[in-house]
């Protein structure tokens, strides 16, 4: 372990440990959850899932942020595509609510929203979580990978923010193979699916921070498979 693997783990803790320790600020954090929750959607993600992808930089490069990594941009996009995860995450639970009600599981919602742990409760959290994944899932890791290619392509520069992004041209170069045959065909079912069902059987308060610290270990992940030459 070297010395800015200690830097980082020692930051992550002391920028955790205050929601364990003073409870006004996890009131205060649930209070900002309830009244600016797209906000705070961004927030989450552009912190915890941009931390993810410099651990997986760390592991797969041996540096946190290389030349050329660009940590606003990714930041950014994590945060936009943050909002559209909170924005999913709720369409796709009523959706699915509704649709388990017309499939006559009339019981559906009030079992989904009591307090506590019931089997019709992991029942319809993998609903949503296979619905979802299956649904928008493909349609947002590719366009991570398009604003990622992106920024790459603009060295990590700011100007990666305000570039217009050729999509046409980034798809047609896109790896398709590794895109169908790792990101959605693994990930998916083996990782995103049973995440998200641990997901939504919590409070929905804590589903958006849950999803956030996914990137995390979503980042690792790929570091990991790509090292081993299962990504490239």
């Amino acid at each position: 372990m070297k010395k800015a693997d200690i830097y980082v783990l020692a930051g992550f803790i002391v920028f955790l440990s205050p929601f364990f320790i003073f409870p006004e600020i996890l009131s205060g954090y649930e209070n900002l959850n309830k009244e600016h929750g797209m906000l705070m959607s961004f927030v989450k993600f552009a912190l915890l899932a941009t931390f993810g992808e410099t651990l997986g930089s760390r592991i797969r490069t041996g540096k946190y942020m290389p030349q050329g990594f660009g940590l606003l941009p990714r930041a950014l996009v994590w945060g936009l595509l943050g909002c559209t995860i909170k924005l999913s995450f709720d369409i796709f639970t009523a959706g699915t609510l509704n649709f388990l009600t017309k499939m006559d599981w009339k019981e559906a919602k009030d079992i989904f929203i009591a307090p506590g742990f019931s089997g019709g409760k992991l029942l319809i959290a993998f609903c949503i979580s296979t619905f979802m994944n299956t649904i928008f899932g493909p349609v947002m890791m590719t366009l991570h990978k398009i604003t990622d290619t992106h920024i790459l392509q603009h060295g990590g520069k700011i100007s990666a923010i305000y570039t217009p992004v050729k999509v046409g041209e980034i798809i047609s170069t896109m790896n398709w193979k590794v895109q169908w045959n790792f990101v959605f065909k693994r990930t998916i079912p083996l990782f995103w699916i049973p995440a998200h069902t641990i997901t939504f059987i919590l409070p929905e308060e804590y589903r958006i921070l849950f999803a956030a610290l996914l990137g995390i270990a979503l980042g690792i992940i790929l570091a990991i498979a790509a090292s081993k030459g299962n990504v490239k």
